[in-house]
């Protein structure tokens, strides 16, 4: 909450005291013990490839999902865009869903920076199926076209509700990929998630991709940072690009020494972010005015519609504010609640309540 302009009690026209943010999973704040480990870590500078710590998380990635090395970067955008510049060239095309993070929400950088352009499929809550990737393949034998290099996948998808995409699916994609030498990439700013929500494990997920990219500033809780994987081959090119991006850090261990307690210490209790977003969308599926299947929720995103209300999904997410919940909004009447944590379940039945009260009324 901007500080400058606190919510208000509008009765007794006092700031509020508590604000409950459910605005996304990025909002969350180090932990005690996450800082503890942040001060005490030790460092060297990056560039010159001596951070032990940025080293450590670096071999851990990799181990975790199977590949040979791996990439510490500034956010889940610019992981996303090394990957991407790395495997394609100028002028050529990426298939990735219409919804997906890269295409919607990170600027326009694939094409200022890497020159590509993006074929976008509708798919089902973000799920591609492989016979729509199959036919908007571009041919090779015929030069109007720009050549298909990549397909990306979003798991678990952000606009789909915290979708997560089937195992089965990406398998027959890869298939897809492998006839026709197309690379693959995995955006999986969320991938714990869906490992948590299915039991699966992320080098099983990650094991179909060339490159995969995972987020520890979400749901993990740590302050800054990404981390992509490959090949050697391949990290060795990201980074040189993660250098021209201006990407290089120093002593980046004090970062680094966070996603390493994240990844040790935050991975497990996701499935009580999911509990809360199974409980969160039930109490708003009751509320006159909100459209929503509780049953959709499959990780911790919780996506609702508020059209029946007769407001805005951006007049609706003001008057919340001034409660004290807050949500992010898309569309006209489309909102987003994102559970992290930051959140307890008491917090998750008092936002209930508050929206109850406030749409109500």
């Amino acid at each position: 909450m901007d500080k400058k302009q606190p919510a208000t009690d509008n009765q007794h026209n006092k700031p509020m005291t508590k604000i409950i943010d459910l605005r996304s999973d990025t909002v969350t704040k180090p932990t005690p013990a996450m800082r503890r480990a942040m001060i005490e870590a030790e460092v060297g500078d990056d560039v010159f490839g001596e951070d032990p710590s940025v080293n450590a998380l670096q071999q851990k990635v990799a181990n975790l999902l199977g590949k040979e090395a791996a990439l510490f970067v500034a956010s889940g955008t610019m992981g996303n865009q090394l990957c991407i510049k790395t495997h394609t060239e100028p002028g050529t095309e990426v298939i990735i869903e219409a919804g997906a993070h890269p295409f919607n929400f990170e600027a326009g950088s694939s094409a200022a920076l890497a020159g590509i352009q993006f074929y976008t499929i509708k798919g089902d809550r973000g799920v591609m199926e492989a016979a729509q990737i199959e036919e908007a393949i571009r041919p090779t034998t015929d030069h109007h076209f720009a050549p298909t290099r990549l397909i990306c996948i979003e798991n678990t998808h952000n606009r789909g509700g915290g979708k997560i995409y089937p195992l089965e699916k990406i398998i027959e994609i890869r298939k897809v990929a492998d006839r026709h030498g197309i690379a693959m990439h995995l955006d999986g700013a969320r991938l714990m998630n869906a490992c948590v929500a299915t039991g699966i494990k992320p080098i099983e997920y990650a094991q179909y991709f060339d490159s995969v990219s995972i987020c520890l500033s979400k749901g993990l809780g740590a302050p800054v940072g990404s981390v992509i994987a490959g090949s050697a081959k391949f990290i060795d090119k990201a980074h040189w690009y993660r250098k021209m991006y201006g990407g290089g850090m120093r002593q980046a261990g004090i970062l680094a020494a966070a996603g390493l307690y994240a990844l040790e210490h935050h991975v497990d209790r996701l499935a009580e972010d999911h509990e809360n977003a199974k409980i969160l969308a039930r109490g708003l599926s009751t509320i006159k005015g909100i459209r929503l299947d509780p049953d959709s929720v499959e990780t911790n995103i919780v996506i609702f519609d508020v059209a029946e209300t007769g407001k805005t999904s951006r007049e609706v997410a003001g008057k919340l504010r001034e409660h004290g919940v807050l949500f992010t909004f898309f569309g006209k009447s489309s909102m987003r609640g994102v559970t992290h944590l930051d959140v307890t379940r008491k917090d998750i039945e008092e936002a209930v309540e508050i929206v109850k009260k406030v749409l109500e009324s």
